[in-house]
Order: C-alpha cells, then structure tokens, then sequence
C-alpha cells in the first residue's frame, strides 16, 4: 500500500485576469474621457444601467417585502441616477470635463492611498463586520491620496490650457490647500460608499456584486466610491442651485 501523501495543488492566482480586466476598463475609461461628449455620457450610462442591474438582486437578496423591495429599488434608482446624472452633467461642454475628471481621480487616489496604507500600516479596522480589510490607517492614506491626486490633476488640467509652469505653480499657492481639504473629504464619502455596498452584500449573503467582470466582481463592486461621490455632488449642486433660485 503506498503511504505516500500527496500535496494539495495551489489554486490558480487570479492575478493575470485580474490585471487584463484592470487594463480593459481602464483603457475603456480612459478613451471614453478623451473624447468627452457622447462618449462618456454613453458609457455613464451604460455602466449606471449595470450597477441599477445589480443592485436590484442584492436588494431581492434580502428585502422580502413588497414594500421594502419598492423603497429600496426607488432609493437605488435615485441614489445611481443622481450620480450619473452628475457625472454627466460635469463633463458638460460649459466644464470642458474637468470637474468629471476630478471626481474619477479623487476616487482613484483614495483607492491608491488607502491600499498602501493599509498593507504598510494596518492597525485597527473601521468596521470588521462589514469591512474586514478596511482600517483607519487605510482612510487616512486615503484621504491623503484623494487630496494629492485632485492637486496634481488640477494643476495639470491648468497649466495645459491655461499657461505655463509658473501659472499653474501661482494657482497651487492659492488653490492647493482647498483641493486637499476637498479630496480628503470625497474619499469619507467614497469609503462610505464602499461600505454601503458592502453592507448589501452581506445583507444578501453574496461576495461580489455580480460577475461581469473576471476577477474584479461586478460593476457595483468597481464603482461604488464613485457613485457615491458623484451622488454626494449632484446633493450639493441641487442644494447650491435650490439655494441660489
């Protein structure tokens, strides 16, 4: 009889697809915000549709009623539309872009920032139950990251159609500090968003919020900073607009 144990295989990484999909979106995004027009509006929606898709399941997921199923579908309907209303609004010929721009980026610097925070630092987790990888050093990092990447885009975005080095030099000794105070606060409202959709997900008892894309999840899963952020600036804007009327 032969005693010989025999090793278990490793799964597979999922890190190959994981970074084909990544390249995918990004250069999808990428192209979609350099023609502007038509062809992000398009994209925006396309994207609002799918995450509209996937939010309704995680919601059949855990409300039972008739009733809770409506408030919760009309409360997603406002809460992606809005966003996406938004974003579409601020890519706008009148805005040339930049403040769509801003938002994508401020929720691109708190993922970057809050990874390696996280992975460097650790520390305590903000809300395990719900998030089990989310710390406060990774919000911190976050919020850091935000801020720096709204700097540097802003700055860029200036200085390449408004002037030289020393214009846009002159608006970041003006401007800089408000960028960042206003970055840190998007990523807030970006890691609320994580955890919103997080905490469905659990509700649902699922891990991913769909599985359109290969090794990412779904659509709600990859966007929910950002649907946050934009849905916290379509609030203020209606508010300042309602404000100034």
């Amino acid at each position: 009889m032969n005693d010989k144990v025999v090793p278990l295989l490793k799964p597979r990484s999922d890190l190959g697809i994981r970074t084909l999909s990544s390249v995918a979106m990004m250069s999808v995004a990428i192209v979609a915000i350099w023609l502007g027009g038509f062809a992000f509006m398009a994209l925006v929606i396309a994207i609002g549709l799918g995450v509209l898709f996937e939010f309704a399941k995680l919601v059949l997921g855990f409300a039972h009623s008739l009733q809770a199923r409506m408030f919760w579908l009309l409360g997603g309907a406002i809460y992606v539309g809005l966003a996406c209303f938004s974003l579409i609004l601020f890519s706008a010929p009148v805005f040339g872009m930049t403040p769509a721009i801003m938002l994508i980026a401020a929720v691109i610097g708190t993922d970057v920032g809050a990874y390696f925070a996280g992975r460097s630092i650790g520390g305590p987790k903000i809300a395990p139950r719900i998030s089990p990888s989310k710390t406060w050093s990774g919000l911190l990092g976050g919020m850091i990251g935000a801020g720096l990447m709204m700097v540097i885009i802003q700055a860029g975005i200036y200085t390449f159609r408004g002037g030289d080095a020393g214009d846009g030099d002159v608006y970041l000794a003006y401007g800089w500090f408000r960028l960042m105070l206003t970055g840190a606060a998007l990523a807030v409202v970006a890691q609320m968003g994580d955890f919103f959709e997080s905490w469905m997900k659990r509700r649902a008892g699922v891990k991913d919020s769909g599985r359109l894309i290969p090794g990412h999840g779904g659509l709600f899963d990859r966007t929910d900073g950002l649907i946050a952020v934009a849905f916290a600036a379509g609030v203020v804007t209606l508010y300042q607009t309602v404000a100034a009327s």
